[in-house]
């Protein structure tokens, strides 16, 4: 949309006007006056897009449209590159006459009408309006949801898949940036609004979080961090992207099972359990008792919402459930194309490290917990360019180290060559190692764990191929606590300088999206740990002090910990 690629002096929409640098409140007055809408306009000074964040299509669904109260208030004006137009509840009549979510005079859901008619009825006109005087003002569209008064859900997300392949593509990364367990693709073009604005060329979601009619500050604050992040994804909103527990996986081949007859229905799952082929998800029954229908799973999966309600109309919905793609994440293939970026300067950082006073103290702080006598066999996971590899290997130890970036590994192996030391290395994710159970005396990590999507998978892994008392060695910090953007106070050598700015605002980025960022460290590690039956382990905070003594080009700002466990079973 060619009109909106240059910020206007002022940006204007239905009869509410905003200039650059101002935020408005009022009504949007839509169709010719009939309809008018609680909106605010947020018009940054700096040119971009302009994004539509819409809530209450349902007007029983108030997570949403609380989260778009919340959001028209607390965004910062001066972050803003472009505009931001928030409707605050698109079904206003129902609203408030508390009547639900259809329509107040026709009865009709909002959201199965677009693009409407003019002249048709209540809701018809409504969804007319807002896609002929709406809809080509904005360039992305971001629909907010929860469970109506009778709905429990999981959170997830929709995003836009019936549409012109980009649009379809810059949905699906919106949706990527949304905290919950599952995004589902649409395959209908009208009907929604996001679909249907995503016809029209405008990448689009549909974010769904709470249920039966009720919100939480918790729910409206998680649902405001998603569209912040989206924001900031877009380039809308000058600012970092927040912390976050999930990285959605698909669901596809959604089963919508409606109720074949009226009556009481009792559901057997919560909705984001998981299902097996063949499970009976609920029964319908009359009032003796009497079952008049059987709700089964055809697929394994996980049901994203169901009635909760004790009764179930005729034709109306029980659940609906979908299949779980084999997981994917594009945060991994991120964090390699990263870390293979840094290989050259780990290279000549690790190089140097062997041959310093640092390696003398690295051996002494190892030697504390590793058995002195015997040729052990030993894994050093997330080996970067090999340090630790090398320098137990010079130990006569028979070591392997593994990382993920091949650009790490093919330089590991060159730094082992130049040392004269016998190693293995081998390309291999840490939270899926291919060796058998049992394997390895002892497993040493250094900076890995915080890099990681899925740290308690990849503990589980590190345990399966330990031997009965092996050993666990895990050189970490919380660097969820520290911002890499911040060079400040490191001295002019350091690697966070000569690597770059923006080098380190992307590691900052990259960290942000891993939940492991979140969690207050080493405390969640014990925890985990516990869960998982290993009893015999210990912190040692005072490593930091011994390794980084001069604050050199090695100098670790972030104090480490080291975690100790040991494999009783």
């Amino acid at each position: 949309m060619e009109h909106l690629d240059k910020q206007k002096e002022k940006f204007q929409l239905c009869g509410m006007t905003a200039e650059p640098g101002e935020r408005i409140n009022g009504l949007l007055k839509v169709g010719g006056g009939e309809f008018e809408l609680p909106a605010s306009i947020l018009c940054g000074a700096l040119p971009g897009k302009t994004v539509l964040i819409m809530a209450g299509i349902h007007a029983g669904e108030y997570v949403g449209i609380q989260a778009c109260v919340e959001l028209a208030e607390k965004l910062k004006i001066e972050k803003i590159a472009g505009t931001i137009v928030l409707i605050k509840v698109i079904n206003r009549p129902a609203f408030e006459e508390r009547k639900g979510s259809l329509g107040l005079t026709d009865s009709k859901n909002l959201n199965r009408v677009f693009p409407g008619n003019e002249k048709g009825t209540e809701m018809e006109r409504l969804a007319a309006a807002i896609t002929r005087e709406v809809f080509p003002m904005v360039d992305y569209c971001i629909d907010l949801h929860s469970g109506d008064d009778y709905e429990e859900l999981t959170p997830y997300v929709y995003y836009a898949g019936k549409a012109d392949e980009n649009v379809a593509a810059v949905s699906r990364q919106m949706a990527e940036q949304v905290d919950v367990p599952y995004m589902v693709r649409s395959n209908v073009a009208s009907g929604g609004a996001y679909n249907y604005a995503a016809s029209l060329g405008i990448p689009s979601i549909l974010i769904e979080r709470g249920g039966m009619g009720m919100w939480s500050g918790e729910e409206a604050r998680s649902t405001r961090r998603d569209v912040r992040n989206i924001l900031c994804h877009l380039g809308v909103y000058q600012g970092i992207k927040d912390y976050r527990t999930y990285y959605p996986l698909d669901v596809t081949d959604v089963r919508y099972q409606d109720a074949a007859f009226g009556g009481l229905w009792y559901p057997r799952k919560r909705a984001g359990d998981m299902i097996r082929k063949g499970e009976i998800l609920g029964q319908v029954r009359d009032y003796e008792g009497n079952v008049k229908e059987v709700s089964t799973a055809e697929f394994d999966g996980v049901i994203l919402y169901q009635t909760k309600t004790l009764q179930v109309l005729e034709d109306g919905p029980m659940l609906a459930y979908g299949r779980i793609v084999k997981e994917y994440d594009e945060r991994k293939e991120r964090i390699v194309r990263y870390w293979g970026k840094r290989s050259e300067s780990f290279l000549s950082q690790r190089r140097a490290e062997l041959h310093s006073p640092m390696a003398g103290r690295w051996l002494q702080e190892m030697g504390k917990y590793i058995p002195s006598g015997r040729k052990l066999k030993i894994l050093d996971v997330g080996c970067g360019t090999g340090f630790f590899t090398i320098l137990l290997g010079k130990q006569g130890h028979d070591v392997t180290g593994t990382d993920l970036t091949p650009e790490m590994v093919e330089k590991s192996r060159m730094l082992a060559k130049e040392e004269g030391v016998s190693c293995t290395f081998l390309l291999m994710d840490a939270e899926n190692l291919d060796f058998e159970d049992g394997l390895f005396d002892v497993i040493v990590t250094r900076n890995l764990t915080w890099t990681l999507p899925h740290v308690e998978h990849a503990y589980k892994e590190w345990i399966r191929v330990l031997k009965k008392g092996g050993l666990l060695l895990n050189f970490d910090a919380n660097y969820g606590m520290s911002n890499f953007g911040d060079t400040a106070g490191l001295p002019k050598a350091h690697a966070h300088h000569t690597v770059g700015e923006d080098m380190m605002r992307e590691c900052e980025e990259i960290k942000r999206q891993l939940p492991i960022s979140s969690y207050s460290r080493p405390a969640w590690d014990l925890e985990t740990l516990g869960r998982m039956g290993l009893w015999e382990f210990s912190i040692d905070l005072g490593i930091s002090g011994r390794i980084y003594r001069e604050k050199d080009e090695f100098y670790n700002p972030t104090p480490m910990f080291l975690l100790q466990a040991k494999k009783t079973e």
